[in-house]
């Protein structure tokens, strides 16, 4: 039955010393605890035979007395020397368990046998008071022996044995009704002790049972601690590893996205300019012919938006890439939202007219603190995906006040989305399954535009909720801190943009190592008039700047990529030509890289940047710009 119960170690009770367990780790556990125990079991012994002398000194003789005690003393002293001697083994390391656990039960037995002897010896040599003392003080000891001896049940048994079957046997012998009575509430409290003894086995297997239970629980907890910090570990060493690749990949993923556009935007103005010279060996009819034929110039339109939305699907993906990243930092100020909806108005009302919605907007004066930049990125998202998921009624924003809060909401009476979905939409590449209603033209992007609102939204610290309904619509919800009066802004000047932006006459210097880019500028500002002066590393510019100081040809504009071949930079360039022609050069510097911070470099040597894929009309406005041209200027 041992066996079994070995073997089904999670339902047997725990196994306690003395039950028949012969490992070394709880013999070694029993042996080690009765020595720890004996010091002052032994001293309480000492005690005992004080007491006991004391109680006798009168009515025993004084030889018996004497010879009584010394054996007794003696006994107690050899046991204190066996336990010096264990003590000094444990030190040394070399202890034989068993050999020790013997010697100990061995010695306790034989001093449970010289009380017994004590009971047998005095008990009719006193008067009551001496003879009930007597009981008390044998009593106490063998109460006390509980805690350890309990674990060895028959060892217990044979130590209350000892101790008090001679001293019933000594009351019975008297004779008489009394006698009989005495001797026999003596052995029902020794039999009550046995049980208390047993009461305090089962309690202590318990609480060792919980003790291993808990100790597994532990070591469970421990692994799963350890396995959960190795799994948080990889997973940190996993996003590190996207953002760094993202991180890296960034400006060679933007190359040929920015010449595509780049390319696009030139052959858009080809098809919508009046044709020019003939260019190649196409004739001129043949070219006027082309240029002039409205499905091309309906597919150069469908070419550009194309680029557009790709364009706007990789800044989201790098947008969440630089979140992560913490790229993005928050500059909060007072603002009035009023500056924001003109914005929205101006970018998505020809787009919800064109869909016969209604685009409502409410709460212009209505002020907050946060970043307005991240505000207006959160508006533009929820108000593009409300304008392409409503196919009727109307999208509404409005600001409203709450307390020491401005709730700003994004109102739309559209599809809706299922409840089942709610907690999925603002999760990464997560998009709403498509349903019948849905248009194919409203399935496009890559699922993270509310992704991208959601994190813009905790960065700032405010709460985003929505509330929607399959059928009757969705709205959006972000809740901010009211502002103070915002500062007074400085009213831009009235007029369009550099939408007829000429460059006849200026010399611009294009320093880009990718020959797709550099040949898309090129067509690019060759469109809008330029002069060009185009290389693709520092020492080639530098040259150049040389031959052209001395002939008296000075550059207008430099348009410098940011990383170039053999560890140079668009700085390196910059620095280059003015070194030769002045610090008023006025310079644009174009990067791929989001992450590298180059904000301290175009304070120190006064440039512009622009964030490759760059939008033509962006461009457009920059050069119009640092060159101080109006437009048709």
């Amino acid at each position: 039955m041992q066996t079994a119960a070995a073997e089904r170690p999670s339902t047997a009770e725990p196994v306690l010393p003395g039950d028949g367990d012969e490992s070394p780790s709880t013999l070694a556990e029993e042996v080690r605890s009765g020595f720890d125990y004996q010091p002052i079991a032994l001293t309480g012994y000492v005690a005992g035979v004080a007491v006991i002398t004391s109680l006798f000194w009168g009515a025993a003789q004084g030889a018996l007395l004497g010879s009584w005690a010394g054996v007794f003393l003696a006994v107690l002293l050899a046991r204190f020397g066996m336990v010096w001697r264990f003590r000094h083994a444990v030190a040394r390391g070399a202890i034989d368990w068993p050999r020790w656990r013997l010697a100990s039960n061995a010695a306790t037995l034989l001093t449970a046998a010289l009380w017994g002897l004590t009971g047998w010896i005095f008990y009719l040599r006193g008067n009551a008071i001496e003879q009930t003392g007597l009981v008390i003080v044998v009593y106490t000891f063998c109460v006390a022996a509980v805690p350890v001896l309990s674990v060895q049940p028959r060892l217990y048994v044979a130590y209350a044995v000892l101790c008090f079957a001679p001293m019933i046997l000594r009351i019975a012998g008297v004779g008489g009704y009394d006698n009989y009575l005495l001797a026999f509430e003596v052995a029902v409290i020794i039999i009550m002790t046995a049980m208390l003894a047993r009461n305090y086995r089962q309690t202590l297997r318990r609480v060792l049972s919980l003790k291993r239970r808990a100790d597994r629980l532990v070591q469970q907890v421990r692994v799963e601690k350890q396995a959960a910090d190795a799994a948080r570990q990889q997973a940190e060493v996993a996003n590190r590893a996207k953002t760094q690749f993202f991180t890296a990949a960034s400006h060679d993923l933007r190359q040929p996205l920015h010449a595509m556009g780049l390319f696009a935007e030139a052959l858009r103005q080809r098809v919508h300019a009046p044709a020019g010279p003939p260019q190649g060996r196409v004739p001129e009819g043949e070219a006027r012919r082309v240029l002039d034929d409205p499905e091309v110039a309906q597919l150069v339109n469908s070419i550009n938006e194309s680029v557009d939305a790709l364009e706007g699907l990789f800044s989201e993906l790098l947008d969440i890439t630089r979140i992560d990243a913490g790229g993005i930092e928050v500059h909060r100020e007072s603002f009035a939202m009023g500056d924001i909806l003109r914005k929205l108005r101006l970018h998505f009302e020809p787009s919800a007219f064109e869909k016969g919605l209604a685009l409502r907007l409410r709460g212009a004066l209505r002020v907050v603190d946060a970043d307005p930049l991240l505000v207006e990125r959160i508006l533009r998202n929820l108000v593009s995906n409300a304008i392409r998921y409503t196919n009727d009624g109307s999208v509404l924003v409005s600001c409203r006040a709450r307390g020491s809060r401005v709730i700003v909401q994004v109102w739309d009476t559209g599809l809706g989305i299922r409840e089942q979905e709610q907690a999925k939409i603002f999760e990464e590449f997560y998009q709403v399954p498509n349903r019948p209603e849905i248009a194919p033209h409203q399935r496009k992007g890559l699922g993270l535009g509310l992704a991208i609102v959601k994190r813009l939204a905790d960065l700032m610290d405010a709460p985003l909720t929505l509330r929607s309904q399959p059928g009757r619509g969705t709205v959006f919800t972000l809740d901010l801190p009211a502002g103070t009066a915002p500062r007074p802004r400085a009213q831009a000047l009235p007029g369009k943009g550099p939408t007829g932006l000429t460059l006849d006459g200026r010399r611009i210097v294009i320093v880009e190592d990718e020959p797709a880019v550099r040949a898309g500028l090129e067509v690019l500002l060759h469109g809008w008039g330029a002069t060009l002066e185009s290389f693709d590393s520092v020492a080639a510019c530098a040259v150049w700047a040389d031959a052209a100081a001395q002939a008296g040809v000075r550059p207008d504009l430099l348009i410098v990529d940011y990383r170039l071949e053999e560890g140079q930079t668009g700085v390196d360039a910059i620095v280059a030509m003015r070194r030769r022609f002045g610090r008023e050069v006025p310079a644009i510097v174009v990067t791929g890289s989001t992450m590298t911070g180059h904000d301290r470099d175009a304070q120190e040597h006064d440039f512009h940047l622009l964030l490759k894929p760059v939008v033509p009309n962006k461009l457009r406005a920059m050069i119009a710009f640092k060159l101080g041209v109006k437009p048709g200027g």
